[in-house]
């Protein structure tokens, strides 16, 4: 299982952002309805981040009986989600929102249903939109890896990426209100 990928040579490390929440304290979830973060998601992976030092997270998962692939093991494509999850919260440390735009993952061990999942992830520098990011995946507290993933995400500004497809978000409402008060604060 391969740990690290190539980063290019005009890579310019990411710095924490002055807004990030502290070192110990959660990162918030970006949608309510986030299948990977949101609190408000049924059947969602309820993953949760805590900010580390530098431009990495902590994020921890349980992996539920419905998150079932293989017998008694996680689906691969569950494994993945939680992986990009975890990387993409690293953004707000470094301050940007951003989109996946390649993934590559290393499945190393299974990984039991019923166990907890625990994602050591950091975003590690940008070239121009791009983001390059890093995760390795453990079961709880142990020190060997079980899968790992690098991604490269693209940065974008919400309000013009996700302009059309606000009003079927489960979260509808609540956009609506972030959106007016942008604009009330001409902030579009």
């Amino acid at each position: 299982m391969k740990t690290s990928f190539v980063l290019p040579d005009e890579l310019v490390p990411a710095i924490r952002s002055p807004k990030a929440p502290p070192p110990g304290e959660s990162v918030r979830a970006h949608n309510p309805m986030c299948f990977g973060c949101g609190e408000q998601s049924e059947s969602g992976l309820h993953v949760v981040a805590i900010a580390g030092e530098d431009t990495n997270a902590t994020v921890r998962m349980q992996v539920a009986k419905r998150f079932e692939g293989g017998p008694g093991t996680i689906h691969g494509g569950i494994l993945s989600t939680a992986f990009d999850e975890a990387m993409g919260l690293t953004h707000y440390i470094v301050g940007h929102v951003a989109v996946t735009a390649h993934l590559e993952i290393d499945f190393a061990k299974p990984i039991p249903l019923g166990s907890e999942l625990r994602i050591e992830a950091e975003t590690v520098g940008t070239v121009r939109r791009k983001l390059y990011s890093r995760a390795v995946a453990y079961l709880g507290d142990s020190t060997e890896p079980v899968a790992a993933a690098h991604a490269i995400f693209v940065i974008i500004k919400p309000l013009e990426h996700y302009k059309d497809s606000f009003a079927v978000s489960g979260a509808a409402e609540f956009y609506s209100e972030a959106i007016a008060r942008k604009e009330r604060s001409g902030g579009v």
